[in-house]
């Protein structure tokens, strides 16, 4: 297929598949355009122009993608917005980007609305998808509206707003460009070749919400290529599964919790679905225990692809045969990256030391919006980190250690929870586990796991002795764990990445945590 680009392909090929909601309502690329259309001049009614901001609050439904796709092609900024928060954070997201229309899903009606009333949003700009009473819906917003592309094409871009788990999120804002948007999609479309993805025929599953990064970077990147879309509104991995099947998924994104979940299927659930129609399956997110990706490279053949990157950019890449060779790599820095790793110095370190992972990125410079402060805390001339501790070997592949955050420093010594992590997911009554520091008076931090169990597994305190002499046998013994609680379920976002500030500040009540 000659045509890349959502807009090309909807137009010479209209009939063509573009999205399954998560309902199993199917739309072509040529009914999306019209509404894509509908939105963009629909916006531009409104008042909003190049550079103006639009925020989301949506699941995974079609009227994320269209608005997404109309804001691509009239140079705005949108902003999707984790749909997890509470009002006062949403109102804070909506006041800091500036945006100048709010676009709510019903289901979050009260954390939205209260967000509303906070900042005094005009309520002639908000728009709900299904109904939420005294605001206008989505429909108000499309009606009347012509179905033809709008004049005066622009590319927009996307400003994400970072996790916040230490303090509050910060826009990852990049300059808008002066191309058209179809030349921005083909652009986008230069990604997938990393990962071996090929433009034509295919459906991609989108496995995580649209508000994250990756899953609408992956998923909107897959319809730029002419594929179908698959939406999911939960997460399961049985579901998981039946849709592959269905729908031929070729390509997706997924984390490694989802992974570990999918193994954990009785065999006789894994028969009943046929995966072999998939081609590209790209993770990263969290680090990946060896064994489960070992595991999944197993079940569903050389296509599990990794990368290393962040909001703000990256990165580095690894297909499987690369991995089975150097197992638990993130892989090498991806074409017009530079990885290297710093002491806190700022000087470089050679190889197989530890130190602070610094990416120079091919996506272009980015500031968090409103804090120099913070934009220059994370630069060392032009590389940026988001805080990861690693080391690069001699042939340049790149381990992970943790985050610099989450590192336990007991009686001195370094310690990195998600190796600890990864030998607690290799037991079977472990559904999920989470390591960090606590304290203790002696050596000022002391090995804690938290754990969720395996399904039908019951909590007990022969079982947390179990986990940890499970532990003694695969790490050292400073890195034991030196007390197991449990959790019915662990804080972690649908991006996969655990929210441990929320465990790790039940335990620092009141004392302060130097690292």
């Amino acid at each position: 297929m000659s045509d890349v680009g959502f807009w090309k392909i909807a137009q010479s090929d209209p009939d063509r598949l573009g999205l399954v909601d998560a309902e199993g309502v199917e739309s072509t690329f040529g009914e999306l355009l019209s509404r894509v259309n509908q939105v963009a001049h629909g916006l531009r009614a409104r008042g909003l122009t190049r550079g103006d901001n639009v925020a989301v609050v949506l699941p995974n439904v079609s009227e994320f993608l269209e608005t997404y796709m109309a804001a691509m092609q009239i140079g705005l900024y949108i902003t999707p917005v984790n749909f997890h928060l509470t009002g006062p954070e949403i109102a804070y997201i909506l006041g800091d980007a500036e945006a100048k229309a709010f676009i709510l899903g019903e289901r979050y009606a009260d954390a939205g609305t209260a967000a509303i009333k906070e900042i005094g949003f005009p309520e002639s700009h908000v728009f709900t998808v299904g109904e939420i009473e005294g605001l206008q819906t989505y429909e108000a917003l499309v009606a009347g509206q012509p179905t033809t592309l709008p004049d005066d094409r622009l590319s927009g871009q996307t400003m994400l707003y970072t996790s916040g788990t230490t303090g509050r999120p910060k826009g990852v804002r990049r300059p808008l460009s002066d191309i058209d948007p179809d030349t921005g999609a083909s652009l986008a479309s230069l990604l997938a070749g990393l990962f071996d993805i090929k433009s034509g025929e295919g459906a991609h599953l989108a496995a995580g919400p649209l508000y994250h990064a990756a899953p609408l970077g992956f998923g909107t990147g897959a319809m730029h290529l002419g594929q179908a879309l698959v939406l999911m509104d939960k997460w399961s991995p049985e579901l998981t599964l039946k849709l592959i099947d269905r729908y031929h998924i070729t390509t997706s994104h997924m984390v490694p919790t989802m992974f570990h979940r999918l193994l954990a299927l009785p065999d006789e659930v894994k028969k009943q679905y046929d995966t072999s129609s998939l081609s590209n399956v790209i993770h990263a997110a969290a680090p990946c225990p060896v064994d489960v990706k070992r595991r999944m490279i197993e079940w569903w053949g050389p296509v599990i692809y990794e990368y290393y990157a962040a909001t703000e950019g990256g990165g580095t890449y690894v297909k499987s045969p690369e991995w089975l060779e150097h197992p638990g790599t993130v892989g090498r820095a991806w074409p017009g990256s530079e990885i290297k790793i710093l002491d806190d110095d700022g000087n470089e370190l050679g190889a197989n030391q530890s130190g602070t992972v610094y990416m120079r990125t091919p996506m272009g410079q980015f500031e968090y919006y409103k804090d120099p402060g913070k934009t220059a805390e994370s630069r060392r001339g032009d590389m940026f980190t988001v805080g990861d501790i690693g080391y690069l070997t001699e042939d340049g592949w790149l381990f992970l250690n943790d985050r610099k955050a989450d590192m336990i420093i007991s009686g001195g010594v370094n310690i990195y929870p998600a190796e600890i992590e990864a030998a607690l997911l290799t037991h079977p009554k472990v559904g999920d586990a989470a390591v960090l520091g606590v304290p203790n008076e002696e050596w000022g931090e002391e090995v804690k796991a938290v754990i969720e169990p395996a399904d039908g597994v019951t909590p007990s305190p022969a079982l947390a002795e179990e986990l940890i002499t499970h532990c003694r046998g695969l790490l050292a013994n400073y890195k034991v764990p030196r007390s197991v609680d449990f959790r019915d379920e662990l804080p972690r976002y649908p991006t996969g990445k655990l929210y441990k500030r929320l465990l790790r500040d039940d335990y620092w009540k009141g004392i302060e945590r130097k690292i």
